[in-house]
């Protein structure tokens, strides 16, 4: 079976939960899995998996830069691990959302990066107006306001489809070689 790691960069805590997920999938499977965040990452890490994903959120539209830094910086490098990419967004709460050919944050950053991962998934993540800095808070519930989303002040509302993540973790379990 194959060692896996899982990278994420995580605003809210929502990528995380969904590494953690797709992590209990892949052990399932038999797999060896290590979670680590992107920003901890040291380079033995990198060189002992065989296969990795990479998990980012997105906040107004817009991965964090060392997400598209490390993609740009190892693209050859994840071509070689047989790499997988997922994506988290409040926006992505619509079904439509979650194809790549209808999320434009997902086009802008296969794009930016020029990195054509294995296996791509595009997630829901959640609201959770507690968690915020006030001017976070009141960005996104205009936001909210503007697509029909939860506004209430209080509001911790989580979108993610489980069975989604679990779908896109199986995928990446098998790999394509191999069948």
């Amino acid at each position: 079976m194959a060692r896996f790691l899982i990278l994420y960069s995580t605003t809210d805590g929502q990528t995380v939960r969904i590494a953690t997920r797709i992590a209990e999938t892949l052990e399932k499977h038999g797999h060896r899995v290590a979670c680590k965040a992107l920003a901890d990452m040291a380079a033995a890490d990198w060189q002992d998996c065989e296969r990795l994903i990479l998990g980012a959120s997105i906040r107004y539209g817009k991965h964090k830069p060392e997400v598209i830094e490390f993609v740009k910086n190892n693209r050859e490098q994840l071509a070689h691990k047989r790499a997988a990419f997922y994506a988290v967004s409040a926006v992505a709460r619509k079904a439509e959302k979650r194809r790549v050919e209808n999320n434009l944050y997902m086009r802008k950053f296969l794009q930016q990066t020029g990195w054509q991962p294995a296996h791509i998934g595009i997630f829901a993540g959640r609201i959770h107006y507690d968690l915020y800095r006030p001017l976070d808070r009141f960005m996104i519930r205009l936001i909210m306001r503007i697509t029909k989303g939860p506004t209430e002040r209080h509001a911790n509302v989580e979108f993610t489809d489980w069975d989604e993540v679990r779908a896109f973790a199986e995928a990446c379990a098998v790999d394509d070689r191999e069948s």
